[in-house]
């Protein structure tokens, strides 16, 4: 089956178009098209169909970033399906409101194709109350949703899925954390196959140090913001999520640009180098003693892949864990999959590529079963 898979991002909208055949999954074009708006997204759409559309597609798959407490797994898309996308905008208005529109699109074009709308928030339905709560009126909380939803998850679940297969292990009784280490950065941890507990909220906001992204700061920090420096809500939202980060400390966003300044001895980037690194030990430790411990840790997304620098400043300290760290392999820049770990070492460490177009299409595939139909 050839499944069209989109990731409707703030900036830009990527695609692959992915032709599955038992297992084996191959690759028959890919790329992405740079918008602006709500408005620019449609025409971007239009662009990716447009590209596609003589390969032949039998089904599409889109990544939905929230899907709040409405939806627990993959959905087959309706206009009442993409009204309801459309209103979880309220609790992440940089990516829903862009996916409808996508979605949209995609239905008013090809309405005879399936279209499937794919949860980033689905794998984390598992996450306890006692873990989801915050700890606001629970009237309140109820009535509007306020609860940790948490956020990479087709990312999260192809990696531990990886993970445990490279363990050789069943998911039962498996103690695993995943860091997803991007512009965008979570982390999970993961019992028995399933998320138990992630940094990112409510909002994709919270949690880790990103790109742009503040990350967890104190509520009332929140308060003194709209005090002292008279901020309206939208101006908040801007400075809290495209002015922080690594660019607010650092002066750099991107993760290569500020290595090479924290090399060149800029004390800036050393400092958010430093941030970015501890943030991430420190949710390691508190997710250890969620699990009763850790069987292993896996890094993906563009840092975790490729940041041998971040890789080492995170575990190498981890030693009381029962990480034994093996630095050649970790500077080798060997692709693919690869043990960072020693042969000692009580909890195994991984770098794992995420693939999550390949499980988006997967998914997509298993909601539909037969019921598949064609453009070409």
């Amino acid at each position: 089956m050839r499944v069209l898979v989109l990731n409707p991002g703030s900036a830009t909208l990527k695609y692959r178009l992915i032709d599955l055949v038992g297992s084996t999954a191959t690759p028959l074009a890919s790329g992405l098209v740079e918008h602006t708006s709500g408005d620019s997204i449609a025409r971007a759409a239009e662009t990716v169909l447009d590209r596609c559309a003589e390969l032949g597609i039998q089904a599409v798959g889109c990544r939905i970033v929230h899907g709040g407490n409405r939806f627990e797994g993959p959905a087959r898309v309706t206009p009442e399906v993409i009204a309801a996308i459309r209103d979880l905008g309220r609790l992440a208005p940089l990516h829903n409101p862009i996916a409808a529109s996508v979605l949209e699109g995609v239905l008013t074009r090809w309405p005879e194709v399936p279209l499937v709308a794919v949860f980033d928030t689905a794998f984390h339905r598992t996450i306890p109350e006692q873990a989801a709560l915050y700890a606001l009126p629970l009237d309140l909380c109820r009535k509007y949703g306020w609860q940790r939803y948490g956020f990479h998850g087709t990312s999260h679940r192809y990696v531990s899925t990886r993970l445990l297969a490279r363990l050789g292990r069943p998911a039962t009784g498996s103690r695993l954390i995943s860091c997803h280490l991007g512009n965008g950065a979570s982390i999970c941890a993961i019992r028995d196959g399933q998320s138990v507990d992630t940094s990112m909220g409510l909002t994709p906001l919270a949690g880790l140090v990103m790109g742009t992204r503040s990350g967890d700061v104190d509520p009332g920090l929140i308060v003194q913001l709209l005090r002292e420096l008279h901020l309206d809500a939208d101006r908040l939202e801007q400075l809290l999520n495209q002015q922080s980060g690594l660019l607010g400390i650092g002066g750099h966003a991107d993760m290569r640009d500020l290595q090479k300044a924290a090399l060149a001895g800029d004390e800036r980037a050393v400092l958010a180098l430093s941030l970015f690194c501890y943030r991430i030990r420190h949710y390691i430790g508190a997710y250890a003693a969620v699990l009763h411990g850790v069987d292993a840790l896996a890094f993906t997304g563009g840092i975790g892949e490729n940041s041998a620098v971040v890789r080492q400043a995170v575990c190498q300290p981890l030693a009381w864990l029962g990480v034994r760290f093996d630095s050649q392999a970790n500077q080798s820049g060997t692709p693919g999959e690869v043990c960072l770990s020693t042969a000692d070492s009580a909890v195994q460490v991984w770098v794992i590529p995420t693939d999550e177009e390949g499980l988006i299409a997967r998914e997509t595939v298993e909601l539909l079963g037969g019921d598949v139909g064609r453009y070409s």
